[in-house]
């Protein structure tokens, strides 16, 4: 299956929580989009593997996504080595996308930084030939994607463009606390976490809102480049 976008998260919920809605404006322009979640978020505080993949399916239901995938690499414990970079330029040879999304550059959680490092090493190596990768026994022909951005996360980061998602905000929330052992459920009766606040929900809301406000609308959310963009003069006008 060839995708338009695929987007890697360190953790299930990463995507959701940083890029969710505009994943949801790509899906209603007709764009195919899958995500590739790096670990099963299994050190969380809260909640369990086997519930991580419920609330995952859940919010993957309420993207539209075409496809999900965990490679399951550790959280907390992945590392920058061969075996972690191969598993992801499988992924990007097996979908073939045109964009790439991943974690933010830096970050509060290390492994957030250490996954944006991660997938832009495995960018670059899944388009030389003389890496062989096969997947079920098949050669993978060696494919680059044209675009890789990072979204922002937790740390406040200047972008370097701002999309609009002030159409799929409230859909954005509903894919963030269909992980309901995770963020703020006024139900749960397990100990409270920084992000199970509703001051963790708050935040959320005002970080849509301050990206936004910066391009002039209600809601956006912020990415980073690590290439100059081109941009046409003609749009200004």
């Amino acid at each position: 299956m060839k995708l338009d976008v695929l987007v890697f998260g360190a953790h299930p919920d990463d995507v959701e929580l940083a890029c969710s809605g505009t994943i949801m404006k790509l899906i209603a322009e007709g764009k195919t989009v899958g995500i590739v979640d790096l670990t099963e978020g299994e050190m969380g505080t809260r909640g369990t593997v086997t519930t991580r993949r419920e609330e995952s399916a859940n919010a993957s239901n309420i993207l539209g996504i075409a496809v999900r995938e965990n490679l399951d690499l550790g959280d907390s414990s992945f590392e920058l080595n061969q075996a972690s970079k191969y598993k992801v330029i499988k992924m990007i040879r097996k979908y073939r996308p045109t964009l790439v999304l991943a974690n933010a550059i830096d970050d509060r959680h290390i492994d957030h930084p250490k996954a944006a490092q991660l997938v832009k090493e495995a960018f670059f190596l899944s388009g030389l030939r003389k890496i062989t990768t096969t997947v079920n026994g098949k050669s993978q022909e060696a494919y680059r994607p044209k675009h890789l951005f990072h979204y922002i996360q937790h740390y406040h980061t200047r972008p370097d463009f701002v999309i609009d998602i002030t159409a799929f905000h409230p859909r954005k929330i509903e894919s963030i606390l269909a992980y309901r052992t995770q963020f703020y459920n006024p139900e749960s009766n397990e100990a409270e976490t920084p992000i199970s606040s509703k001051r963790f929900l708050n935040f959320l809301e005002a970080r849509s809102r301050e990206m936004g406000e910066i391009i002039g609308v209600e809601f956006g959310e912020g990415f980073n480049s690590h290439v100059p963009l081109p941009y046409d003069l003609n749009n200004l006008l």
